[in-house]
């Protein structure tokens, strides 16, 4: 005689399952940037994306580009606790418009994410 499972116990187990395959199925966002998007600052120094999950520091980074594409070269690393990609120009960025482009590996999965993000230096 099969045993009969109470139907909260149903719903309960799911509840866990559709968790668990929601979280399974998350990538890596970004959650705030210095510059902000969209703003119009003086050359920023350093460059920082901050993103809600832990990073896999080899497969995270970004590229800074001009208007016209041209890459700008910043050397990026990764913060001790693997949310923060940081990035120091090797000079100051010139009046204009500019486009991050990011990429982000979750070190929890290895999914990777990519965003775009602009601002004005002024």
């Amino acid at each position: 005689m099969l045993a009969r499972i109470p139907q909260s116990a149903v719903v309960a187990l799911g509840a866990v399952a559709l968790l668990s395959a929601t979280q399974a199925l998350a990538h890596v966002s970004l959650v705030k940037s210095d510059p902000a998007a969209n703003a119009t600052v003086a050359s920023p120094k350093t460059i920082a994306l901050t993103f809600d999950e832990e990073l896999t520091p080899a497969f995270s980074g970004f590229n800074v580009m001009m208007g016209d594409g041209m890459k700008m070269k910043f050397k990026t690393t990764v913060s001790k606790d693997h949310r923060t990609i940081t990035g120091v120009s090797s000079g100051p960025l010139m009046a204009g418009a500019y486009k991050i482009a990011w990429h982000a590996a979750a070190a929890n999965d290895g999914h990777r994410s990519t965003g775009a993000l602009a601002f004005t230096v002024k």
